[in-house]
């Protein structure tokens, strides 16, 4: 398989003015645009967290999109790469 058609699964928490800024919503229709799958979901600590599966160029789209948020400014982030869900669906907000 050519290395721009691989599928990568992450698992990436981001940190910052990302809760009430309109993140999920942006998160959503980017990674709908590009055809990714996985879930966006806000936590208990302020963080919002991010399952995304795609190929690497969309899952990069999606991350610029969600940066130039109007409102959104992330201040960090922890990302790591984790197995691929086989056969999965769009992506939802939870």
């Amino acid at each position: 398989m050519e290395e721009s058609q691989k599928i990568f699964r992450y698992e990436i928490r981001f940190f910052g003015q990302v809760q009430g800024v309109g993140f999920r919503y942006t998160a959503y229709h980017a990674a709908s645009r590009e055809g990714a799958t996985g879930w966006v979901h806000n936590e208990w600590d302020g963080s919002v967290v991010m399952e995304i599966q795609g190929k690497e160029e969309s899952i990069d789209q999606v991350m610029l999109a969600i940066e130039r948020g109007t409102y959104v400014r992330i201040e960090n982030l922890d990302a790591k790469t984790i197995c691929t869900v086989p056969d999965e669906r769009g992506f939802r907000t939870r």
